[in-house]
């Protein structure tokens, strides 16, 4: 599979909807560093850093929230996310919305239910993390009581309800996918932090100059190797057969393809994974008197051998319930079936959609493993570097997906064009010629 090819010329529409794209993204980073009011941000970041709660808090940075700076859009588009992921999975579960899912009428009906979910999810959340920062960070708070909790469930949900318009605002007016790029532009941005602290590094002889040129070129050949896997399938070949159109018309057989991908659920295990692994730590923190909690928490410390095993097991087990979930076969087979079209020596139907599940088995292993192996990078990097890496799988996994959708979306905008200024300009010659041998 090629890679997109980027056209650098562009033309009015697109320069306008990179603007509005530009600009929806550097308001969303402003109100990311825009504190919300009532709160101590040096306490919390101070308490969150030596907590067992800090992986959890590290997770939803990631993608792009801000609860360690109780921002403004702290909550980020982490609300978004979960609500469409329960619709997603309801979907393969539930067969009034599958059948929703496949009318354009049904699709809007779910958009506007996963939009009032978002706001449920945003208010628990905000109270959640309100009532986390009033009783559990002495100092936090400088006036704790109703009125706080009030305001932070007023800012913190307005917030996320913003950060969900602005991404729907991208995605319909502007190139790419708003949702996907408000995350790739948050986890971009924390570069700069991270360079200036390899420098500082460097200067006080905490690793030196020839240890990071390792350190940068095994995390080329990390990113590099992701884009591989992220572009890689299997192919499944179909046969689309001859079919008589009427009047002796013949439209003649095709030939096409279902692609594979090796990472067909992208980032989602992993962070299902991370978010089953760290909850014994997180539980810890909010009742820190429970020894049993401790415990576990201390047995899953990250980078050590249960954590990194026991993740790697929820990885795999996760992205073979998810495939079953976003990849329905049997559906796949029956429309196949329904359009006339096959896979060249399998018998249509039920066999049909046996042979795509062993196909999916087969790819979804290794993909997978690269999952965990990715996620499972920075904690290999730090003990082998002597310090903590800043680098993250997860997060080159998302930029990398991002970045190349985005890619192809402006490549097929530019393609479009070029063929829309075309017909307009009457540069097709010939064509009642061609017509008359039609």
């Amino acid at each position: 599979m090629t890679a997109p090819n980027l056209n650098l010329g562009i033309d009015g529409e697109l320069r306008r909807k990179l603007l509005f794209t530009g600009l929806a993204l550097l308001v969303y980073r402003v109100g990311a560093h825009i504190a919300a009011p009532g709160v101590n941000v040096q306490a919390l970041s101070d308490f969150i850093s030596n907590s067992a709660a800090a992986g959890f808090f590290g997770l939803y940075d990631t993608l792009g929230g801000g609860l360690s700076r109780s921002t403004i859009f702290a909550l980020g588009i982490m609300p978004y996310i979960s609500s469409s992921i329960v619709f997603q999975l309801l979907g393969g579960l539930v067969p009034q919305v599958q059948k929703l899912q496949r009318e354009e009428d049904g699709r809007k009906k779910i958009t506007q239910w996963t939009r009032y979910l978002t706001i449920l999810i945003a208010l628990a959340q905000a109270y959640t993390f309100g009532l986390f920062v009033q009783t559990q960070i002495p100092g936090a708070v400088a006036n704790p009581g109703p009125g706080f909790l009030a305001s932070m469930v007023l800012v913190l949900t307005t917030g996320a309800i913003f950060v969900m318009w602005l991404g729907e605002q991208i995605t319909e007016r502007g190139i790419g996918n708003g949702m996907s790029l408000l995350i790739t532009f948050s986890i971009l941005e924390g570069l700069w932090p991270s360079i200036i602290q390899m420098i500082q590094y460097i200067r006080t002889d905490v690793v030196s100059v020839l240890g990071v040129v390792a350190y940068l070129a095994i995390i080329l050949a990390v990113v590099g190797l992701t884009v591989a896997m992220t572009m890689a399938a299997r192919r499944i070949p179909i046969q689309v057969p001859r079919k008589v159109m009427g009047r002796g018309r013949i439209q003649e057989g095709k030939k096409s393809f279902i692609p594979v991908r090796m990472l067909t659920a992208s980032v989602m295990p992993i962070i299902f994974a991370q978010t089953i692994i760290i909850v014994p730590g997180t539980l810890a923190s909010f009742f820190p008197d429970f020894a049993g909690l401790r415990a576990v928490s201390s047995f899953f410390t990250p980078g050590a051998w249960p954590y990194m095993l026991t993740f790697t097991v929820l990885t795999v087990l996760f992205s073979y319930f998810y495939i079953s979930i976003v990849f329905p076969t049997v559906d796949i087979a029956e429309n196949l079936k329904k359009q006339g079209a096959f896979v060249p020596g399998v018998k249509p139907g039920a066999t049909t959609a046996s042979y795509i599940d062993d196909v999916l088995a087969r790819v979804t292993l290794p993909g997978a493993l690269f999952l965990a192996g990715i996620a499972l990078v920075p904690f290999i990097l730090t003990k082998a570097i002597g310090f903590e890496s800043a680098f993250g799988g997860t997060s080159v996994l998302i930029v990398v997906g991002v970045l190349l959708d985005t890619i192809a979306q402006i490549d097929q905008h530019r393609t479009l064009r070029k063929y829309d200024s075309l017909m307009m300009k009457g540069r097709v010659r010939f064509r009642g010629r061609q017509q008359r041998y039609i």
